[in-house]
């Protein structure tokens, strides 16, 4: 089953107040990216944000679980914290701060 289009429109929504989120489609699913930085995937309608230190201490307890059979564990997100704006966009925020910044891309020959 792959991610409905609208729920990622409704998660960009959410966190319109991050001036860079943007999302991409990959396999089916969606990356969200916030300054470039992918910081969450989108998989089956659910949220999962890339581990880091300050989002552990900002979930408490996270429910971590692959986002795709074979990956890593993500911070799993429920859907009825994503009505809660500025929780999931401090969240986001937060995760985006922590993340190295992004590699420069290779010029092509």
């Amino acid at each position: 089953m792959s991610t409905r289009a609208e729920t990622v429109e409704f998660l960009t929504d959410q966190l319109s107040a991050l001036p860079t989120i943007r999302s991409r489609k990959m396999f089916g699913e969606y990356c969200l990216y916030c300054d470039d930085k992918p910081v969450a995937f989108v998989c089956d309608d659910e949220l999962f944000v890339k581990p880091t230190d300050a989002g552990r201490e900002y979930l408490g307890d996270p429910d971590e679980a692959p986002a795709y059979p074979g990956s890593k564990l993500y911070f799993r997100v429920s859907g009825d914290r994503w009505e809660d704006r500025e929780w999931l966009t401090a969240l986001i925020d937060l995760t985006a701060a922590a993340l190295p910044a992004p590699k420069p891309k290779k010029p092509r020959k």
